[in-house]
């Protein structure tokens, strides 16, 4: 999967220069049940010389609605930063991401002006595929019925999203996922997903503590409310050489020696130091090995982060890269 994304692929005024199939929605995670609707839009959209797009919304409507209403507690944790989500849909073969901000515009307009403004007037729409249970518009007025009925006056044909259910005959959601990350469990999240858990960011300086204890790290920003719990982890990263490298990841506000109480993804590569700053890179996580903690010193947090390393090259000794 590339790091990369660029302005062929994301947009942020919803003016389309081509006729698109699209569908909408957050996206979080961008997990099988994601994944096989990227895929049917993409087929269609081959089929019918379309582009195959995607409308999603920034910040989570749900959030925006937590903050305003002064309810964190309805505000969902996020699986992924947007440049992950973008880097999910672009391998799933969608071709441009839109980008609409949720905002009290956004949340008061009505769902006939969604319809002709953005999907007809804006993204040029000949097919959507959304759920059935889709709801859109000021208080969630607009729905199927409606997409419907307009697609009719304004020539565009739309389709609506059964289920997609796993092995188990269980419908794979985003929060099933959230789910599995607070608890630390990237195996879940893997089978959840098609693919391992990754963060994908760019390497900031940092304090240059794991160096004092001679354990350098490279350091990440995560967004705010990261779904994946706190704790050490075995990694791999990519972005710094033709493969994958061997990694141990501590997530967390490093209590030991950082009162600020900023989430930060710290990575140190086994055995090597590879020059990083300003690099994007993408870590992987395979094992939860324990939870962050709190030491009475820095050489007892030291003792702990190379007992942590041991730990990942077993890991790696056992399973490989």
């Amino acid at each position: 999967m590339s790091n990369s994304i660029n302005s062929k692929h994301i947009f942020r005024n919803l003016n389309a220069t081509s006729n698109t199939a699209l569908t909408i929605g957050n996206f979080d995670g961008v997990h099988f049940g994601h994944q096989a609707i990227l895929k049917q839009v993409t087929q269609v959209a081959k089929d019918r010389c379309l582009i195959p797009s995607v409308l999603t919304f920034e910040p989570h409507p749900r959030e925006y609605f937590g903050v305003i209403g002064n309810r964190p507690e309805l505000i969902p944790t996020r699986i992924q930063s947007l440049r992950d989500k973008v880097i999910s849909l672009l391998s799933c073969g969608i071709e441009k991401v839109f980008i609409q901000r949720f905002n009290k515009i956004t949340a008061s307009m009505a769902p006939e002006a969604f319809i002709e403004e953005i999907l007809v007037k804006g993204l040029k729409t000949k097919y959507l595929y959304v759920g059935e249970d889709f709801r859109f518009g000021y208080k969630r007025q607009g729905d199927f019925k409606m997409l419907k009925s307009y697609s009719e006056k304004f020539g565009f044909e739309i389709e609506f999203i059964e289920d997609i259910l796993d092995k188990n005959e269980v419908r794979y959601s985003s929060s099933e996922l959230r789910q599995a990350l607070a608890y630390g469990n990237v195996g879940i999240a893997k089978e959840i997903m098609g693919r391992p858990y990754q963060v994908t960011a760019r390497v900031i300086h940092g304090r240059k503590l794991g160096t004092d204890i001679g354990v350098p790290t490279m350091n990440m920003r995560v967004p705010q409310r990261f779904a994946l719990r706190s704790g050490i982890y075995v990694v791999e990263v990519r972005g710094l050489s033709a493969g994958a490298l061997p990694a141990v990841a501590n997530l967390g506000i490093r209590p030991t020696v950082d009162s600020s109480g900023d989430v930060l993804l710290e990575v140190h590569i086994l055995d090597r130091n590879i020059f990083s700053y300003g690099k994007i890179i993408n870590v992987s996580f395979l094992e939860f090995i324990r939870d962050e903690e709190k030491f009475s010193s820095v050489e007892a947090m030291a003792i702990a982060i190379h007992q942590d390393i041991e730990k990942t090259k077993n890991y790696f000794k056992k399973y490989g890269i």
